[in-house]
C-alpha cells in the first residue's frame, strides 16, 4: 500500500498502464458512439420568438435605466407565466386535436387520455434574448411536426394567459415555427468524446485505488528499508514457453538454457558475487534458499544460483531439501530414486545419493523418496553429520528448502547453516508474507542473508538501461559496503596515482620499442648490403 504519491509516481503509474488506458478509452468512445447511433432516439427541434410590448412605452423624459429594468422584469414575468400548468394544459388540448394518440404517446406519454403538464414543459426551452424584450422558445421532441406544433400552440394560447395574469403589456409573434427534418440529437461525436473521457477517468480512478490497496512487494528499495534487510539481487521476468494444458508442473528455466536474456544472466552473476561476499566472513559455506509461500520461484532461483556459483570456478553441491514437493531432479533431468531422504535415513550410502558432474563443478543431491517425517529428518543429527562431511568436499553448499510460512523444514536447519536467502515474487508476495517469514527466521535464530526479488516486471527494452548506472557495488549495502547495484566504487588517491603512472610508463615505452625495431631493421639491411658486396 502506497500512502503518498508524488507527481513522478503518478506519471510512472499511468505510463505503466498506458496500453490499458488507451484500450479502455477507445472502447468507451466506441461504446458511446454506437449507443448514440443505434439505441438513442432521434430528436427534432423547432423554435419561435415572441416579443414583449409595454403599453406605457418609453418616455424621453423618463429614467432610461428604470425603463430597461422594468422591461427585463416584464420579460421574466412573462416567461414564468408561459411555464404555468394552465398554459401547458391548453397546449396539450390543442395537440390532442392535431395528432393521433399513438404519436402523442411516443413523444409525451399519456395518462387517462391526457398529457401531463410536466411532460410538455420538459420539451420546452424558454429564454430571454440578451438586451432585447424578446423571448425565444425552443421545442425538442422525437417528431419534427410535433416540435413545430408545440411552438405554434404556445404562441396561440400565451397572449390570453399573459393578459389575464399580468395585465400589463402584451406578447406577440410575427412568424410561425417551421418543421425542421434534420435531427438535433443525439450528437454522436460529442457523446463519443464524453464516453471516452468518462472511461479514461474511471480507469485512472480504478488504477489508483488498486495501487493504493496493493500490498504486494514491487520495490526492492522499499522492501529493504521497511524490513531493514539487504537485497541480494533482482531477477527480471522473461518469457517461457507455455506448457501443455495436460501438464500440471510449473515450467523451470535453467541459466544455461537457450534464449535466456543477457540481463538475467548478469543478475545471477551479481547474486553470485553478493552470496560470496556474504559468506566470506564465516567458516561454514552452507546456506539455504527459501520463500514465504509456494510458487514464488525459490527452486528455480536455487538451481540457477548453484549454476552461477559453479560457473565461477567453485565446487558446488545443490541439495533439494524440499522433500514434500521435490523439483530439482525435474529441473536438471535427473532420477530421484535415491537422494537426501535416503542418505539421512541411511537407506543408501551418501556417495550413492549424490549425482556427480551434473554440470561442470556442480553436483546435485535430489530429495529422494518422499518420507513421512521430512521435518524430523532435517532436524536429526544425521543431517548435521552429512553437512559436516560434505562441507569439507565442496566450496559451497546450497540447500533448496520448503517455504518458511508453510512448513518448518527450513527452520530445522538453523544450527547447520550460515544463513538463509528468502525469494520474493514481484507483485505476488505481500508485505504481510515477508513480515511473517522474517519473524519465523528470527524466531529460529537463523541468519537472514537477504532477499532476492524474482519475476520483476520490467519492459525488455528498458531493463538494462534502468540498471546500467547501478552496475557497481552499492556503498553501505550491509556486508561491509558490498552490494550488487549502486554507485561506482570509490578509489583512493594513491590508487589513482599508481594507475596514471602505469599509463604514462606504457605510453613512453611504446615509442622506444618502435625506435628499437627501426634500428634493428636498419642494421639487418646494412648487413645484407655488406654481404652482397
Amino acid at each position: 500500500m502506497n500512502n503518498s504519491y508524488s507527481i513522478k509516481d503518478i506519471i510512472n503509474l499511468l505510463l505503466s498502464k498506458l496500453w490499458l488506458l488507451i484500450l479502455v478509452t477507445i472502447i468507451g468512445g466506441t461504446a458511446a458512439f454506437c449507443y448514440s447511433k443505434f439505441v438513442m432516439p432521434l430528436k427534432y427541434s423547432s423554435h419561435i420568438s415572441m416579443y414583449v410590448q409595454s403599453y406605457t412605452g418609453i418616455s424621453e423624459n423618463a429614467n432610461q435605466q428604470n425603463n430597461i429594468s422594468n422591461s427585463k422584469q416584464l420579460v421574466n414575468t412573462y416567461m414564468e407565466v408561459l411555464k404555468d400548468d394552465a398554459v401547458m394544459n391548453s397546449v396539450g388540448e390543442l395537440l390532442k386535436k392535431q395528432f393521433d394518440e399513438d404519436t402523442l404517446i411516443k413523444n409525451f406519454g399519456m395518462s387517462e387520455g391526457r398529457i401531463s403538464p410536466s411532460a410538455i414543459r420538459d420539451c420546452y426551452s424558454i429564454s430571454s434574448v440578451t438586451d432585447t424584450s424578446a423571448v425565444k422558445i425552443v421545442a425538442t421532441t422525437k417528431n419534427a411536426e410535433v416540435a413545430a406544433a408545440l411552438c405554434n400552440d404556445l404562441t396561440e394560447v400565451a397572449p390570453d394567459y399573459v393578459e389575464e395574469a399580468v395585465g400589463v403589456g402584451s406578447i406577440n409573434t410575427i412568424d410561425v415555427a417551421k418543421v425542421y427534418n434534420n435531427p438535433v440529437a443525439p450528437n454522436m461525436k460529442k457523446n463519443a468524446v464524453l464516453g471516452a473521457m468518462a472511461a479514461l477517468m474511471l480507469t485512472c480512478m480504478i488504477i489508483f485505488l488498486v495501487d493504493f490497496f496493493d500490498n504486494t512487494v514491487r520495490d526492492t528499495d522499499a522492501v529493504g528499508k521497511e524490513f531493514k534487510k539487504p537485497i541480494i539481487g533482482e531477477i527480471a521476468s522473461f518469457g517461457i514457453e507455455k506448457k501443455k494444458k495436460d501438464q500440471d508442473e510449473d515450467a523451470h528455466v535453467k541459466l544455461t538454457d537457450k534464449n535466456v536474456p543477457f540481463t538475467v544472466v548478469e543478475s545471477y552473476k551479481s547474486i553470485r558475487t553478493n552470496v560470496s561476499f556474504a559468506l566470506s566472513t564465516v567458516d561454514k559455506k552452507i546456506f539455504a534458499v527459501s520463500s514465504s509461500n509456494p510458487r514464488e520461484g525459490k527452486s528455480t532461483t536455487s538451481a540457477n544460483i548453484a549454476i552461477a556459483l559453479a560457473q565461477g570456478g567453485n565446487k558446488i553441491l545443490l541439495i533439494d531439501a524440499d522433500m514434500r514437493k521435490a523439483v530439482q531432479h525435474k529441473i536438471f533431468g535427473l532420477k530421484n530414486k535415491k537422494g537426501l531422504s535416503s542418505a539421512i535415513s541411511k537407506m543408501s550410502k551418501l556417495e550413492e545419493c549424490i549425482q556427480k558432474d551434473v554440470m561442470e563443478n556442480l553436483d546435485v543431491m535430489t530429495a529422494g523418496p518422499v518420507p513421512p517425517n521430512p521435518s524430523e529428518l532435517l532436524a536429526s543429527d544425521n543431517m548435521g553429520a552429512i553437512l559436516e562431511q560434505l562441507s569439507s568436499e565442496y566450496s559451497m553448499i546450497l540447500i533448496d528448502t520448503p517455504p518458511v510460512n508453510v512448513v518448518t523444514d527450513a527452520m530445522e536447519l538453523a544450527k547447520y547453516i550460515s544463513g538463509i536467502i528468502v525469494v520474493l515474487r514481484y507483485g505476488v508476495t505481500t508485505n504481510e508474507d515477508v513480515d511473517a517469514a522474517i519473524k519465523k527466521v528470527e524466531f529460529a535464530q537463523m541468519n537472514m542473508l537477504g532477499f532476492i526479488m524474482n519475476d520483476v516486471k520490467i519492459k525488455k527494452a528498458g531493463y538494462y538501461s534502468k540498471y546500467k548506472n547501478k552496475y557497481y557495488y552499492k556503498k553501505g549495502y550491509g556486508y561491509g559496503g558490498y552490494g550488487y547495484y549502486g554507485s561506482k566504487p570509490e578509489t583512493s588517491d594513491d590508487d589513482t596515482d599508481v594507475e596514471e603512472k602505469e599509463e604514462t610508463v606504457k605510453k613512453e615505452a611504446a615509442p622506444k620499442k618502435t625506435n628499437n625495431n627501426s634500428n634493428n631493421k636498419s642494421k639487418k639491411s646494412n648487413g645484407k648490403k655488406k654481404g652482397k658486396k
